[in-house]
């Protein structure tokens, strides 16, 4: 009997009720059984992980709870995937690990039952073909790890269905060309930031192909036996030149760039002395352009390439419906120039030499009006000009009223008599500013008006020794002003006392 209803059996005081209720509970138990999830005695489970790896299981057991988000079975000696592996959905599984087995084949719909799976490892094992939509179901697959397989073939369409997908591991297997296909397989991994082909059998890469994809993410290419042209030196210069972090941290394992491989010489003497300076060509919409190649001395019959903002051009290839074209001196032709040309361009081309990340490698090309764009410098010149012209009017304008306020609010008085009846503490022309009023004398009247003396020099006969005698006797001297005070002006009286000799 279910141990919930015996319990509630044992609880009933009312005989009456009993066996109805023992029918009820009994009939529960029949259509809603009970299933407690248990771990398989081969197996160890730790919440909601489960890790069956290591138990030599040849077969995928049946029997493993559903309630898993990581599932590890690897180390075993699994060779097929079947369709029914197990019996019910993992809905909630997001990792399975079938790393280190001896699978050679996965059938259709395998992956049907784990819906929302995030990581899949399928690493070293003995796959040799990637069949059509094996991994269909996985659409929110994010990594794929299917590196040290021995994998010679990648038919159209195996990707599928992983629209989600982010990295992708195919290194340490026996691929002899880059799996291009993955990128236009309708409904493929759009999305792939990280792509390891490395350790393979590749002899060529498609430069062009491999410019355009490394815009967008990490493609990891070292230890293949790459044939070293100009094309390829070309691609591995403007990488360290980029700091592309597939080659600097695996700059010794590709051939070009690894110091004991064949010194190429792919362009002209002295064209590595070529200095570079940062370039900006403007043209107007509907002009045709030419914009050289930085750096690069032209050789015949070497590759060179444009990375715009759109795609990349060759000089190898024509684009009949193209008004961009890279000339065979690496010049780039742009015919007709569209306002969408705008932006950075690059020329990519055998230079013979690593360039510093800080070198302007690029130009930047402008689609405009140049005239309206002059009219709008000028209208902006002239903006600031008249801006400066009153700034500098304001400006004297303020310095001339400090003055006249300083002029005005500063006392003046008359120079002090000394022994004798002696003007002293001034010189031959003088005006005395006093800022203080009381400075003048008691007994002279005073006016609101301000003061000001004005004396005339005194004859100083230094050289006979003679007396000091002034031209005029200051001392019966009135000064009331001369200057306004408001609307009334003070009038000066002056009385002059001066004695014929």
């Amino acid at each position: 009997m279910c141990p919930t209803a015996s319990l509630l059996l044992g609880k009933t005081d009312v005989r009456g009720s009993r066996a109805a209720l023992a029918a009820l509970l009994l009939s529960l138990c029949l259509v809603f059984p009970l299933s407690v999830a248990t771990c398989p005695p081969y197996c160890l489970c730790a919440s909601d992980i489960i890790s069956c790896s290591g138990r030599n299981l040849s077969t995928l057991p049946s029997d493993l709870p559903s309630y898993a988000t990581r599932l590890d079975l690897s180390h075993n000696t699994l060779t097929v995937l079947p369709a029914d592996w197990i019996s019910k959905p993992f809905d909630r599984l997001a990792a399975l690990v079938l790393g280190r087995n001896c699978i050679s084949q996965i059938e259709p719909n395998t992956f049907i039952v784990t819906p929302h799976l995030l990581h899949l490892d399928l690493s070293s094992n003995r796959l040799t073909v990637l069949n059509s939509s094996i991994f269909t179901w996985l659409k929110e697959l994010k990594e794929l790890l299917l590196f040290g397989n021995q994998i010679v073939q990648i038919n159209h369409g195996a990707f599928s269905g992983l629209q989600n997908l982010l990295k992708l591991y195919l290194s340490g297997n026996r691929l002899t060309a880059l799996p291009l296909d993955l990128y236009m397989t309708p409904g493929g991994p759009i999305n792939l930031t990280f792509l390891d082909v490395s350790c393979n059998r590749l002899s060529e890469v498609p430069i062009q192909s491999l410019l355009s994809l490394s815009q967008q993410g990490g493609i990891y290419l070292q230890e293949n036996p790459l044939v070293c042209d100009c094309a390829l030196q070309a691609l591995l210069e403007y990488w360290m030149w980029k700091q592309y972090r597939p080659l600097v941290d695996f700059k010794g394992e590709y051939s070009c760039k690894d110091d004991t491989g064949p010194k190429l010489n792919c362009s002209q003497e002295g064209g590595s002395d070529i200095s570079l300076d940062a370039q900006t060509y403007k043209v107007e919409p509907g002009k045709w352009l030419w914009v050289p190649c930085p750096g690069f001395a032209a050789q015949k019959g070497l590759a060179v390439f444009w990375v715009t903002p759109m795609t990349v051009l060759n000089s190898s290839a024509n684009y009949p419906n193209s008004h961009l074209l890279v000339l065979p001196n690496g010049t780039l032709e742009i015919r007709g120039a569209l306002m969408e040309d705008s932006g950075t361009y690059v020329c990519v081309a055998a230079r013979g030499r690593d360039y510093d990340p800080h070198e302007p490698l690029e130009v930047n090309v402008v689609v405009g009006n140049l005239s309206a764009a002059s009219a709008s410098g000028m209208a902006h010149r002239s903006g600031t000009e008249h801006f400066n012209t009153a700034f500098t009017t304001l400006a004297s304008c303020v310095v001339s009223i400090i003055l006249v306020l300083l002029y005005l609010y500063l006392t003046p008085c008359r120079c002090r008599e000394g022994r004798g009846g002696a003007a002293t503490g001034c010189g031959g022309r003088a005006i005395i500013l006093c800022s203080d009023p009381r400075d003048v004398e008691s007994g002279q009247r005073r006016s609101n008006g301000k003061r000001v003396a004005f004396l005339e020099p005194q004859v100083e006969d230094s050289i006979i020794g003679g007396t000091k005698t002034p031209m005029m006797d200051l001392g019966h001297v009135t000064t009331e002003g001369i200057l306004k005070n408001g609307s009334r002006t003070v009038g000066q009286t002056l009385t002059d006392s001066a004695q014929m000799a």
